[in-house]
């Protein structure tokens, strides 16, 4: 999604909790995946894999200079042949530990495996964070969570849009100033309000 699309979703849900929620769920992320030290691995459920997720959050890091934000996606079937970064197995969070960072999404509970090494992953000294779809175990492992509740204003793949693009966007700027991606969205702010009233 980019920065005109961003800005107009937060504009629609301008009245809601999720622009905010959103933002204080990217600084956490933000916070917890230091650099240069275990990274950021993301895994969905058998049902879900956010692949989706993994893209933004790859363009952030690239656009916002901080490549830790670039995910490994961990996924639950990975057939042979596939490019490296396509090819990382549930074994991959066996090896999770102090200063590695996962985020799980799970917008239904997941089975009772990736439970399991979620938790062991939390024991060994990673930090977890979960968009969820409200599963209690999900949100008992995690030391951060935002939950997409059903009956909410919005979906989890919408959720996923807000926080990709917050945990870009609230760094602080570079050394010459604000960012280009900064100076776009402020640009579609202005392009997408209305114009002011004349009497």
């Amino acid at each position: 999604m980019d920065a005109v699309r961003v800005a107009l979703l937060r504009e629609v849900l301008a009245g809601t909790e999720w622009p905010r929620a959103a933002r204080r769920f990217a600084g956490a992320l933000r916070a917890s995946v230091v650099p240069a030290r275990g990274g950021l691995l993301l895994v969905g459920t058998e049902e879900y894999e956010p692949w989706h997720l993994a893209a933004h959050l790859v363009d952030e890091a690239a656009w916002s200079g901080q490549p830790e934000l670039a995910p490994t996606l961990v996924r639950h079937r990975v057939r042979a042949g596939r490019p490296a970064h396509l090819a990382v197995g549930l074994g991959r969070l066996e090896a999770a530990g102090r200063g590695a960072t996962l985020l799980v999404v799970a917008p239904e509970r997941p089975g009772a495996g990736l439970l399991q090494r979620v938790h062991d992953a939390r024991r060994a000294g990673a930090t977890v964070l979960s968009l969820d779809g409200g599963d209690p175990e999900v949100r008992g492992l995690a030391h951060e969570a935002l939950t997409v509740a059903g009956g909410a204003e919005v979906d989890l793949d919408t959720v996923q849009h807000l926080v990709s693009a917050a945990a870009g966007e609230n760094s602080l700027p570079g050394p010459r100033g604000r960012r280009l991606r900064d100076r776009l969205s402020t640009l579609a702010d202005r392009l997408t309000s209305p114009p002011p009233a004349r009497w």
